[in-house]
């Protein structure tokens, strides 16, 4: 009897193993066959990348629809993405090999790039490259009259059908630009956010873009580098030549403090020539010219400028070496990952404003600027009521300069930009403007005067009359006329009607 029992418990260990033996068996042989089957349907097609022929390998087993509509990151489920995606199921497909096929083919089946172009990172925000100070400059300008918003301009309706989509993309096919704009998700949603929740800024931007962008297309003109370039600020500061970064980067092209020494630009506490729009635009062409030799990739060479062309190499190397934005776009960190469609967008939308009911600001800044060396320091003021500039045409051409004090030295000179209109009275007046209100304006750097010079005290401005000569206005204020030549600098003792002399 034990015999017996012995023997039917080893038939019947026997039968267990053999069916289990025979599913397993069953199976591997359909995995096998599975991927013989969809290898045999995609040889014969050489031109195909890699990349292309692992999603032509799922749209045959009914695990990728066309377009891809969600682009997650390496920290989520790929299976879980893909699947979601599905609208039918596939019942002959094991989950567990869908899994693995999936990870051995590599992150690269999700943000290959394609001819569609489609793309979303949902979890990304934009707000970082949108700096709250923007919306004060804009009221600032608004209030001294610089800037005058069309208050008939009405805001079209908001296009989201696939018409939109179309025009978009032809409009940034249309582009007469070098570097590759792609249309995707990602750009559309910053256009949109352009076109609607950022409209007023992008009127201001036109607005003040009819002073700032000139200066940036003659220097990248100069330097050899593509025009399109001229709308990075837009993003960096939202043409705020004093906007200040959360980290320190500052000016119209967000110069950090170690790169604008790098290239040459000098920061004191007087001067921080990385608000200066002419010498920080053209510190910003060689750095990008640079970028772009290390690179051999404007896509890149931008992704580079945001964050460091060290985090964009570190991207490169963690993504196998691959040198396109979008397949290193999840190793970057994530405010990059906006910048280069931002760029794109911004590209769009101040090139086809007109046709989304986008009203330009006027603009009231001086029309034609005038460059001087000056070797001296002057207060913004001295400057104002000498030559009878308004402080806020100074402070909105001269943002470089900080506490409204111009500086220069006899070793160093600074730069002063005045409105055209100015530059006779202050060629005349130059070396005499240090001297009015000094003690006022400039007590903390006095410095002993020569014999002859002028005195210490406040000087008044007299404008030149009808009759008057030096002799004349020197006995009315009780001065020699040796003293009102050399305070005024006059050459000659012929005067002209309207001209402004300082007497201390």
């Amino acid at each position: 009897m034990k015999y017996f029992n012995s023997m039917k418990r080893i038939i019947y260990i026997l039968l267990v193993l053999g069916l289990f033996t025979q599913g397993l068996s069953g199976q591997i042989f359909k995995k096998i066959f599975s991927k013989k089957t969809l290898t045999e349907q995609t040889e014969g097609l050489p031109e195909q990348s890699e990349g292309k022929r692992n999603k032509a390998n799922r749209q045959q087993a009914g695990l990728l629809k066309e377009p891809t509509d969600s682009l997650q990151s390496p920290g989520h489920s790929l299976q879980d993405s893909l699947l979601a995606e599905e609208t039918v199921p596939a019942p002959e497909i094991n989950p567990d090999s869908v899994e693995n096929s999936l990870y051995s083919e590599g992150l690269s089946i999700l943000i290959e790039m394609d001819s569609s172009h489609y793309f979303d990172d949902p979890g990304l925000d934009p707000s970082f490259h949108f700096d709250a100070n923007t919306d004060s400059l804009i009221y600032e300008w608004q209030r001294q009259a610089l800037l005058i918003f069309e208050e008939d301009c009405l805001p079209s309706p908001t296009d989201t059908s696939s018409t939109a989509e179309l025009t978009y993309i032809q409009g940034l096919a249309d582009l007469p630009n070098i570097i590759e704009m792609p249309y995707n998700r990602l750009v559309r949603r910053f256009i949109d956010l352009y076109l609607n929740e950022r409209r007023k800024q992008v009127e201001a931007m036109l607005g003040a873009g009819v002073y700032y962008f000139p200066i940036f297309e003659q220097a990248l003109d100069q330097s050899g580098l593509p025009i399109e370039l001229k709308y990075l600020p837009i993003i960096e500061s939202a043409l705020n030549p004093r906007a200040v970064s959360r980290v320190g980067a500052t000016g119209l092209w967000q110069f950090m403090y170690a790169t604008g020494k790098m290239y040459g630009l000098q920061i004191n506490s007087l001067t921080d020539e990385r608000r200066d729009p002419v010498k920080a635009t053209y510190a910003a062409t060689k750095y990008l010219k640079s970028l772009y030799s290390m690179f051999g990739d404007w896509s890149l060479a931008i992704a580079a400028y945001n964050c460091g062309p060290g985090n964009v190499n570190k991207a490169i190397r963690r993504s196998g070496g691959k040198r396109n934005f979008w397949d290193i776009y999840y190793y970057l960190p994530r405010e990059t990952r906006s910048y280069v469609p931002l760029f794109i967008a911004a590209n769009y939308v101040m090139t086809y404003y007109a046709e989304h009911g986008i009203c330009p600001a006027h603009n009231n800044f001086p029309p034609v600027i005038d460059t001087f060396m000056i070797h001296q320091n002057m207060h913004f003021q001295q400057i104002a009521e000498v030559c009878q500039i308004p402080v806020h045409e100074l402070q909105l051409l001269n943002p470089h300069f900080r506490n409204e004090i111009a500086h220069g030295t006899a070793s160093k000179a600074g730069i002063l930009y005045l409105p055209m209109e100015y530059s006779p009275v202050f060629t005349e007046l130059q070396d005499s403007i240090p001297r009015y209100k000094e003690k006022e304006l400039l007590a903390s750097r006095l410095v002993s005067v020569q014999s002859g010079q002028a005195a210490p005290g406040d000087a008044i401005v007299y404008r030149v009359k009808k009759g008057d000569n030096l002799s004349v206005i020197a006995s009315r204020h009780n001065v020699t006329v040796q003293k009102l030549r050399n305070w005024n600098n006059l050459r000659s003792t012929t005067l002209q009607i309207g001209q402004r002399l300082l007497i201390y």
